[in-house]
């Protein structure tokens, strides 16, 4: 609820900006605010994740995929992320997320995401995301049909489909027991 104001700002900055191609790269300028702190008095690590649902929203509203995911009454869902630390964002530091669409298979998309500062990254992040329905998720073929299809060179890296493979848990139609 606390970045709430802060997310309308950046859709209303991102309908603002010039229109981009999904399958191009979003860089959206941002500073380090009070509230993004923690008490090592830097960017806290859970704000990081926060911010960057602003550069995918950037990117997709640019894009025009966001228009059409409102419009098909579609919500993106991130089923899995990760995130790598270089350094600390101080407080009313600048920086800008840059975020870019690395590939697709048969359920999601992926987006390489990165905090930069004076050309330099401070983290890096993967996340995968998808859509969803009332009816439950949407076919990546319908997905791509509405949106566009990915440049042919576009190839999602090998290292991906072992993290994702890894890391998934089980599906929503299966247990996942707690056992500890």
């Amino acid at each position: 609820m606390h970045l709430l104001l802060r997310s309308l700002f950046h859709i209303f900055r991102s309908w603002r900006r010039p229109t981009a191609s999904l399958w191009s790269k979003s860089s959206v300028p941002m500073r380090v605010w009070p509230s993004d702190m923690d008490v090592a008095f830097h960017l806290n690590n859970g704000m990081y994740f926060s911010l960057m649902d602003l550069g995918r929203i950037d990117l997709m509203m640019r894009g025009g995929a966001w228009q059409r995911m409102l419009r098909r009454r579609w919500k993106p869902v991130v089923s899995a992320e990760t995130i790598a630390f270089r350094k600390s964002l101080q407080l009313w530091q600048g920086y800008t997320v840059e975020t870019r669409i690395i590939g697709t298979d048969e359920r999601s998309f992926y987006f390489e995401q990165r905090m930069v500062v004076g050309g330099e990254i401070y983290a890096q992040s993967t996340v995968c995301m998808r859509f969803v329905a009332k009816g439950g998720p949407v076919p990546m073929p319908e997905v791509l049909a509405e949106f566009g299809l990915p440049p042919q060179d576009l190839e999602l890296p090998p290292w991906v489909h072992d993290w994702r493979e890894n890391n998934a848990l089980p599906s929503t139609r299966k247990a996942a027991p707690h056992l500890w």
